[in-house]
């Protein structure tokens, strides 16, 4: 895929501003975690329950819902395993929001069975996998599928279909139950992966992620068996909105009922579905902030996945996306556009069947029951400034690294081919050198155009980094106010350049500023303060066009909502936590 264009939409305020190092206090991330089986013969077997629970919400609500699990929890059947391999305190329990992630291999017979636990006024319930041709066994007919009964089973089976991300959902009252949160992922992988995707840039890739000891966390190392879908990283997020109200009165008609016979009179829910005033908008199952958080956080125990993307330069970040709710929900990726590759797991190809034709969009739509699968890709080409912060006058070896372009511009090779170990890897080699700062305090190049705030003038923000600078020399570099207490726990060499200050509070050791004078001021920037010693990355909005979805219950910030931190690649990216 050829690199592409930063936004023109992404001004130098907007870029300084949502560059500034990240809030968050740990490092967290989302890969696309699911539940993946194989039997001798090759036959992936998945045992999931339909059940209630509550949904724990930011504002400290815990709302009543339904959604699919695994039968008494585990992994989802007896031959089915968590992926990616290592994510820590992997789990399945016998209700989730989304339902599991089911992952599975192209030519793979699949079977699922549904067991229904649900109130037994709630009825019947199914799980439809639309686009795909399945035969069922047990259960009643209903109107779309075959249904379980109240403490029954229905087992649908299937050949898993070409690759691509296709979303499955109750096919049963589908107003009240796709609402209640019955639905959830399934990820069909290529049979074969196309050679190119483990040569190249994409080998180079991976040696810099083996260089700084980070794990691979893909499902595959291509999206669709074309040579044009391989990717670096992934991640899958849920689109879903809720109405309490409707949550609300399930649960008041469910414990009403509790004990009814099936097919008694009375016992049946009437919970109307309009009108719709849903009032929280999820990803994954979560609302912003909580969906920054882990996945398998023990505070989220129905809510497994998280939705927190993180990447370097340089690297093709599949996203896959599905709209599992009643509206259609225009999403807005910053520093990027994104390339669709496919929607409904229907690859976008040009009418001879060659290269891919999918749109370049500035926001994605997906609409209730449709996917999408598209890739992201940031360098920071476009820029016009070096986003490492170097300087050619520096005595810190880190702030001279050099950037020699390969035949796309980008410092990959190098006369040694050891381009991969360094820092400043797929740097854009144009804006190598290039000051941002007029005269700025700290070891980076001046005489550029920009005049930045003081990070210690506490009005500028307390999530002001004072630096727009990638990495955590060239933030600590940018800024010799700096306390050299947090300077050495974060930075070896500078810690050494600046050295200590004397006549400071014993204590409180200062860094010695450009006039000489010392500053043993224990408040340090909040490029340091608020932000944790192993991650210093830009972070980039992630949120939904639509205002009121960024909102938990008409407060902002919510919803819909989450951030793409890119990492230098000193920061292991590390999806297991």
């Amino acid at each position: 895929m050829s690199p592409l264009t930063i936004k023109k939409a992404t001004s130098m305020k907007h870029t300084v501003l949502a560059m500034a190092a990240f809030l968050m206090a740990a490092t967290t991330h989302a890969a696309s975690p699911g539940i993946t089986s194989t039997d001798n013969n090759n036959t992936g077997t998945f045992l999931l329950t339909a059940q209630p629970a509550n949904l724990n919400q930011p504002d400290g609500n815990a709302i009543y819902s339904w959604g699919y699990g695994c039968t008494s929890g585990g992994s989802g059947g007896t031959n089915a395993t968590f992926v990616p391999a290592g994510i820590a305190g992997a789990r399945c329990g016998t209700m989730q929001v989304p339902g599991p992630t089911l992952v599975v291999t192209e030519g793979q017979t699949v079977s699922v069975t549904l067991t229904n636990n649900l109130p037994t006024a709630a009825g019947n319930t199914s799980i439809m996998f639309p686009g795909i041709a399945v035969t069922s066994s047990g259960g009643v007919q209903g109107l779309l599928t075959q249904e379980a009964q109240p403490g029954g089973s229905v087992t649908y089976t299937f050949t898993a279909p070409t690759p691509g991300t296709r979303a499955y959902y109750s096919g049963t009252q589908s107003d009240l139950q796709v609402e209640m949160g019955l639905y959830g992922a399934i990820v069909v992988l290529p049979k074969s992966v196309p050679a190119n995707c483990d040569a190249g840039l994409h080998a180079t890739n991976l040696l810099a992620k083996k260089q700084w000891g980070e794990s691979d966390f893909r499902l595959a190392h291509a999206a669709y068996d074309h040579p044009g879908t391989c990717y670096d990283r992934e991640y899958l997020f849920q689109f879903a909105e809720m109405d309490a109200n409707i949550h609300a009165q399930a649960q008041t008609q469910s414990l009403a009922t509790a004990g009814c016979t099936a097919g008694a009179p009375g016992c049946s829910l009437m919970v109307p579905t309009e009108p719709y005033h849903p009032s929280y908008f999820l990803i994954n199952g979560r609302s912003m902030p909580d969906d920054m958080d882990p996945n398998y956080a023990a505070e989220y125990p129905q809510q497994p996945y998280n939705g927190n993307p993180h990447m370097h330069p340089g690297e093709l970040t599949l996203i896959r996306v599905i709209g599992q709710g009643r509206w259609e929900h225009p999403f807005h990726e910053h520093a990027n556009h994104v390339r669709i590759l496919a929607r409904d797991a229907n690859l976008l190809l040009t009418p001879d069947g060659q290269e891919l034709a999918g749109l370049l969009m500035f926001t994605t739509d997906t609409f209730p029951g449709q996917s999408f699968d598209g890739i992201f890709y940031f360098t920071g080409r476009g820029l016009n400034w070096d986003m490492y912060g170097h300087n050619p006058t520096s005595t810190d070896p880190l702030a001279k690294l050099p950037c020699l372009p390969d035949a796309n511009g980008y410092n990959t090779v190098g006369a040694d081919k050891l381009a991969y170990t360094r820092v400043n890897y797929f740097e854009w080699c144009q804006d190598h050198n290039k000051p941002l700062e007029a005269n700025p305090l700290g070891d980076v190049n001046s005489g550029g155009p920009m005049t930045l705030p003081n990070p210690n003038i506490f009005t500028n923000g307390a999530w002001y980094g004072g630096t727009p600078y990638l990495g955590p020399d060239a933030t600590l570099r940018s800024d010799t106010t700096l306390n050299s207490v947090a300077v050495a726990a974060t930075s070896t060499t500078a810690a050494t350049t600046y050295g200590a200050a004397s006549g400071c509070v014993t204590g409180v050791v200062g860094a010695t500023d450009p006039t000489g004078t010392p500053n043993c001021s224990a408040l340090q920037p909040s490029n340091v303060q608020a932000n944790p010693a192993n991650e210093r990355g830009w972070a980039y909005m992630w949120h939904s066009h639509n205002e009121r979805e960024i909102t938990t219950n008409n407060v902002f910030p919510g919803g819909m909502f989450m951030m793409m931190l890119v990492d230098s690649r000193e920061f292991v990216i590390d999806e297991s936590k």
